[in-house]
Parts: structure tokens; C-alpha cells; sequence
């Protein structure tokens, strides 16, 4: 009974962590359009030109060790937009860590289509996963040219 009011709060702490994020991310794209706006169009016009360089299809990232085991994902590339990203491996050593793993590869892969980089904030309390997961996004990525 103990366990699952702990696991029950363990998850709405996530879910909380991960809409006071996606807010906060929000927030932090409209004041990047605005500055794109105001006098960023060059490097919009650029970064838009480098991924349309990018290559279609889907890569392999490298496997990445963490302490709590093997992370690794690909991502599907089309018309220089990154359409998806899947987890290959997920740590797993122990089932806290297969938990934390399963709770944050979703937010992660939703923050990735996002932003349409490896570049986004780890997930609170996922920080081996985040890493491990992001490195291996930024592998595949680097494979594509993207």
C-alpha cells in the first residue's frame, strides 16, 4: 500500500515537472520569435537552410553508457524536419531506473519535435536518461548532417 502512494506521487510530481516545463518552454519560443523577428532572420533563414541540406530517412545514434545502463534512439528525418524520435535501449538497471526511463523518453521525445534540435533541458530527476538519451539523438542527428 506504501509503494503504490509512492509511486502514485512519485508520478504526479513528473507530470507537474513536465507541464510547468512545457509552459516554461513556451514562453522561452515566443521570446525567440520575437527576436527573430526583430533582427534574427538571418540565422532563422541559415539554420532553416542547414537542415533542409539534411538528409531523409531514419539513423541509428550510438550506444551511450550511463550508470544505469545502455541508452539509444533514432530519429526520422523528412524534408529536413525531425518527424520522430524512437528509443532504442532504455536504462534499466534496477526497476526505479527502467521506471524513470519509461516516464521520461516520452516529454523527451515530445521536447525534440519541439525544438527540432537535441538541445532541450533534461527532465527533472531523469537527468542519466536525459543525457544518455540527447547524446545519442545528437549522434544519430550528426550522422543525418542535420
Amino acid at each position: 500500500m506504501r509503494a503504490r502512494a509512492v509511486a502514485l506521487a512519485t508520478l504526479a510530481s513528473v507530470s507537474i515537472v513536465g507541464i510547468g516545463w512545457q509552459l516554461g518552454s513556451s514562453a522561452i519560443e515566443a521570446s525567440q520569435s520575437l527576436t527573430a523577428s526583430s533582427g534574427g532572420t538571418a540565422t532563422a533563414a541559415a539554420a532553416s537552410a542547414a537542415q533542409a541540406a539534411a538528409q531523409s530517412g531514419t539513423f541509428t545514434g550510438a550506444v551511450v553508457p550511463t550508470q544505469y545502463g545502455n541508452m539509444q534512439v533514432s530519429v526520422t528525418i523528412a524534408n529536413g524536419a525531425i518527424t520522430e524520435v524512437t528509443p532504442l535501449q532504455l536504462t534499466n538497471r534496477g526497476g526505479r531506473s527502467a521506471g524513470i526511463s519509461n516516464q521520461a523518453a516520452p516529454i523527451l521525445r515530445s521536447e525534440v519535435l519541439t525544438a527540432q534540435s537535441a538541445k532541450v533541458h533534461n527532465v527533472s530527476g531523469a537527468t542519466y536518461t536525459s543525457e544518455g538519451y540527447l547524446r545519442s539523438l545528437q549522434s544519430a542527428l550528426d550522422t543525418a548532417g542535420f
